[in-house]
């Protein structure tokens, strides 16, 4: 064809290219492109072009073999290509987000639970100071064992470092780690506090003794009133408590310290003190026990009279004991039981009575005996436990026993109580203890003593405070007393049992001389600082002994009933150790004038001879010292 234009084609043998491009404006379809074949080009039909050689100077270099060290190299050569790409994506990655996010608060932090990771510093400082200021006041939230309280964090001496807090939230980290996981975690960064160590250990020191540390408190069951009802009760179970002990407050002031700010509060960890009784203990003594007794009241049956016992008395006496097995032993109050029902069944009871002698017309009479008969509180109690479980049918009859007294009618008239042994009469008391001196000669009278036994004054006089306020002395002087005056039957009784040859077995002196008492034969009821002094005395006899006493006008006179013995005589010692009265003035209306008393020594000497043979059979003396007495002059 002429003219005919062709595109370049390379000759590999010459490295030339033949023919060119079309003339511009030539509109004549191109051929197809043709390429010159190097001789032997039947061995490259299979050529592929990924696997084609390299021409190196001009030259053909013949594709690498297909072997395993190949294809290794090709791939490690990937691979390193890919990492390489993949670090320096990396690498942009972390400065990019270094520089994105310079200044701002790391991602993933929290500050006391405040989450303000990705925020600027003014904005995290800003919610920082927004949620955790009105915290800084509120009370702290502090939890020991069973024990849940409050903690007031400025009285305390806690309070927030705000700079240092701040500080910490804003802190970028430069390890790639942390950045990375900052996307999936949260970091908690915490506060910094400032704290006044001293006062903190204080208050917690203080927590811990009134509030976190309780000693161990056993179960146990307690009772309600039902509103309206007659005595009934509700019961409830107390639930046991565990003690429990801090220990070291020092420790527990650190905790306090650490987490103050904490949105759960502080958990402060105890040592506990077991307790022996269970809950499921405590709530089986209740269901069985105690729920039943005090469903309905319990009717006791006295003789003549029936007496309900409500519930809130049946619940007054129950006490609970703990148990090593974890049980609440339910136990019973008699004497409580008893204190309730006595009152209301004492009319069923009937009081024993001792033969007495009394004295008609001057002669001794015997006044009967009389059995007691008494509730007895144990036989009746025996079956209660029993009942308190009953639905129905709750009675407890009541037991009673005889009580024989002490002296019968026989043992009296077997005692020999025939004569006066012997007797006397005192007086010149005032008109002040006149009173005091009838009671007390009431007191005694009748009164019978078997061989053997021991009279205690005191123990029949009763106390003072029954007596009319007296002077403590018979003849008027003497500071006022309960009682005062009574010493005039005191002396007069002592001599009366004197005369009748009994023991004696204890008596104080007056302090100072009377005279109508002989020397060294007197007693007093009472000591020189005012208190109570007593007279005793013991039938040494065979045969009982009765005491008749009578005051009238201002004379008592004692009579010692019994079977004679002896005749007794009487010898007093002379004076000596004469002590003359000092002079005491006085003045204003509570001044008494007295003529004084001198103060001496002597000796009393009583000679008991038989009343049959007339011969001595002993001698008893008593030494005795009178303090003067002062001679007052009232101005």
């Amino acid at each position: 064809m002429a003219d005919e234009h062709h595109w370049p084609v390379w000759d590999t043998d010459s490295g030339e290219t033949t023919g060119g491009l079309p003339a511009a404006g030539d509109t004549e379809a191109f051929p197809a492109p043709q390429v010159i074949e190097p001789a032997g080009a039947d061995a490259y039909d299979d050529y592929d072009s990924e696997l084609a050689g390299e021409l190196l100077d001009g030259e053909h270099v013949a594709p690498e073999p297909d072997t395993p060290a190949s294809r290794f190299r090709h791939g490690l050569g990937k691979a390193m290509m890919i990492t390489g790409v993949g670090l320096t994506v990396f690498v942009l990655l972390y400065v990019g987000d270094l520089m994105f996010s310079a200044g701002d608060v790391p991602r993933g932090v929290t500050v006391a639970g405040i989450d303000v990771g990705g925020l600027s510093q003014k904005d995290a400082e800003s919610k920082l100071r927004r949620e955790l200021e009105p915290r800084l006041t509120q009370p702290v939230l502090v939890r020991a064992g069973d024990v849940e309280t409050k903690l007031d964090p400025k009285n305390s001496g806690l309070g927030l470092d705000w700079p240092t807090t701040l500080e910490k939230a804003g802190h970028q980290p430069l390890s790639p780690v942390t950045r990375i996981m900052s996307f999936f975690t949260k970091r908690e960064v915490g506060v910094e506090t400032r704290t006044d160590d001293k006062v903190l250990a204080s208050s917690v020191a203080e927590l811990t003794r009134t509030q976190l540390d309780h000693p161990p408190a056993e179960g146990g069951i307690g009772f309600d009133p039902v509103p309206g009802s007659d005595g009934g009760v509700t019961a409830r179970a107390v639930e046991p408590r565990q003690g429990q002990s801090v220990g070291d407050t020092n420790a527990a002031a650190d905790l306090v310290h650490q987490h103050w700010l904490d949105r759960g509060g502080v958990q402060v960890p105890v040592a506990a003190t077991p307790v022996k009784a269970s809950s499921a203990g405590v709530h089986k003594a209740l269901e069985q026990i105690v729920n039943p007794a005090v469903a309905k009241p319990i009717t006791v049956h006295g003789d003549g009279k029936d007496v309900a016992l409500k519930p809130d008395a049946i619940a007054s006496s129950f006490r609970f004991a703990p148990l090593d097995n974890g049980d609440l032993e339910v136990r019973v109050d008699q004497s409580k039981l008893q204190q309730g029902l006595q009152p209301e069944l004492a009319s069923t009871e009937q009081d024993g009575k001792d033969a007495s002698l009394v004295f008609v017309a001057d002669v001794p009479t015997v006044q009967p005996s009389q059995d007691g008969r008494k509730i007895d509180w144990l036989t009746t109690f025996k079956p209660f436990m029993g009942v308190l479980t009953l639905p129905e049918s709750r009675d407890l009859k009541v037991a009673y026993q005889t009580k024989k007294p002490n002296l019968s009618t026989d043992a009296v008239n077997a005692l020999g109580v025939r004569e006066v042994v012997g007797q006397f009469t005192t007086g010149g008391f005032s008109p002040e203890v006149a009173g005091n001196v009838r009671a007390a000669a009431a007191a005694v009278n009748g009164v019978v003593l078997k061989p053997g036994e021991t009279f205690s004054l005191n123990a029949h006089l009763g106390a003072r405070s029954g007596y009319d306020t007296a002077p403590m002395n018979e003849d008027g002087t003497g500071p006022q007393v309960a009682a005062g005056g009574i010493s005039q039957l005191t002396s007069t009784l002592y001599n009366a049992v004197y005369f009748a040859g009994l023991g004696d077995a204890g008596h104080t002196a007056h302090s100072t001389y009377l005279d109508r008492y002989p020397p060294g034969r007197d007693a007093t009821s009472f000591s020189d600082s005012g208190s109570a002094a007593d007279l005793k005395f013991t039938n040494d006899s065979p045969s009982g002994v009765a005491i008749q006493a009578s005051a009238t006008g201002a004379t008592v006179t004692v009579k010692i009933w019994s079977t004679k013995r002896y005749t007794v005589d009487s010898s007093t010692g002379d004076r000596s150790n004469l002590a003359p009265p000092p002079i005491q003035p006085g003045s204003g209306p509570g001044c008494v004038p007295n003529e004084g008393k001198a103060g001496f020594s002597t000796s009393d000497t009583r000679i008991l001879r038989d009343i049959a043979s007339g011969a001595e059979v002993r001698r008893e003396t008593t030494a005795v010292t009178y303090q003067p007495r002062p001679l007052v002059i009232c101005a």
